[in-house]
């Protein structure tokens, strides 16, 4: 995973190693005219102990992270009604349009879902097509089914 906090160690974006170049051209879009410089940290932050938490089965432990982006007033709207899907349950792009009050608004949240800089922590991977199938996700819809399966996993193990 490629993390970036900023000196408040709030989380600004999140990809899969192999999406580098995705996730610079999204901060690009996300802050025109500042430059973002990527660089190795000299220890590990909170962002990066919380995902490997997540990883390991504490699929709530994102709920917590701080969370700051770009983008526009209705990208950060989609953005901020991802983070209220619960782990491992999932929600149509028609559903998250009408969740926040933008019904006919369907194709304009899957814009804002694929320019979302910080997924799995504002879960982008929670949402599906009406006929319940996955669709469009950056890091590849195997990622996506992993994501949802191992959420699922842990969030039925939780409630035992």
């Amino acid at each position: 995973m490629l993390l970036v906090t900023d000196e408040q160690g709030r989380l600004r974006a999140l990809d899969w190693h192999d999406h580098e170049d995705r996730m610079c051209l999204l901060m690009r879009r996300q802050y025109p005219g500042v430059r973002v410089g990527l660089r190795k940290a000299m220890c590990e932050s909170c962002a990066a102990q919380a995902m490997r938490a997540y990883f390991d089965g504490d699929i709530a432990v994102i709920d917590k992270l701080t969370v700051a982006t770009g983008g526009t007033d209705f990208q950060r709207q989609v953005w901020a009604a991802l983070r209220d899907i619960p782990g491992g349950e999932t929600l149509s792009y028609r559903d998250l349009a009408t969740r926040i009050g933008r019904p006919s608004a369907v194709r304009a949240v899957g814009l804002a879902n694929g320019a979302n800089p910080v997924g799995i922590v504002v879960p982008c991977h929670r949402v599906i097509g009406s006929d319940r199938t996955l669709t469009g996700y950056g890091g590849g819809l195997e990622r996506k089914q992993w994501l949802l399966d191992h959420e699922r996993k842990w969030r039925d193990a939780g409630s035992v």
